[in-house]
């Protein structure tokens, strides 16, 4: 089994392909890198960083691929440079994604009701399109807020998370993932929704009161690795939460540590919360 990911490498800071990488191949998982920027270090909590976009270069490492006749059984996206290296991505699933393959889209772009560094409406309406290219998209509730041209707020209702959830069934091929419930005191859930059988269910893990960039990246690609082993999306989504929620607990109480979470210490754990949950 191969996955290709598709995000940025942030030479520091815990987060994108650094994340990325070893947390889907502790799955087992062959795992293919396809940087979309190299970053000096993460946007959040540094100033001064450097940027190298290699959009230009997406398209000719797609022409080398077809040349070798390297195909992937999913391709997960994160963090994307540009507007136009969305194209390009469609172009690498469209050319690279084998025909029973499984697509994932982290719009990575927004967080806390703002857009990340160098992100606009404009650039979330074509993330849009995108998602519609996943079989599963795994927006927070900034993210989904851009895309339906929704005003945010911090505190959304459970009925207010099932009808945004619903709305961004027209942005999955089949499943959404959604982020980012807060209305159960002392804890954290998401949607999972399935418009294809028409489910939707909310799944929780205990909160902890703890806010670190890279967290998301955590989340997803433990999703991912959890969907391609044989996990069902609502039980990768409990493997991804606890995942998240361990890798925040060994972060806590380390004051120079402020740029992510110790995901690697958590990744001994994985087997067990693979095992534990049904």
């Amino acid at each position: 089994m191969k996955i290709l990911t598709i995000q940025d490498i942030s030479c520091y800071g815990q987060c994108s392909i650094t994340v990325a990488l070893p947390v889907v191949s502790a799955f087992g998982i062959e795992t293919a890198v396809l940087p979309s920027a190299v970053l000096s270090t993460h946007t959040s909590g540094f100033t001064g960083y450097t940027v190298r976009d290699l959009t230009e270069d997406l398209p000719e490492i797609r022409k080398h691929w077809e040349s070798e006749g390297i195909y992937f059984d999913a391709i997960y996206t994160g963090f994307i440079a540009s507007m136009e290296q969305l194209d390009y991505i469609k172009e690498i699933i469209d050319s690279r994604l084998k025909p029973d393959g499984s697509v994932f889209v982290d719009p990575a772009m927004a967080d806390h009701g703002e857009f990340y560094n160098g992100f606009d409406q404009e650039f979330a309406d074509k993330m849009g399109e995108l998602c519609k290219s996943g079989d599963y998209i795994l927006p927070n509730t900034t993210e989904a807020c851009y895309i339906l041209h929704k005003p945010w707020k911090e505190e959304f209702t459970k009925d207010e998370m099932l009808e945004m959830a619903n709305e961004l069934s027209a942005f999955t091929k089949r499943y959404v993932i959604l982020k980012g419930d807060t209305h159960k005191e002392n804890q954290l859930g998401m949607v999972v929704l399935d418009k294809e059988e028409s489910t939707c269910e909310f799944v929780y893990n205990d909160r902890v009161d703890y806010v670190s960039h890279g967290t998301g990246d955590v989340f997803a690609s433990s999703f991912v690795g959890s969907v391609m082993v044989g996990k069902s999306p609502t039980s990768a989504a409990k493997v991804a939460g606890e995942f998240t929620k361990k890798a925040i607990e060994k972060t806590v109480g380390d004051e120079t540590h402020t740029y992510g979470v110790k995901f690697e210490q958590a990744i001994p754990e994985l087997y067990d919360l693979l095992n534990q949950v049904e």
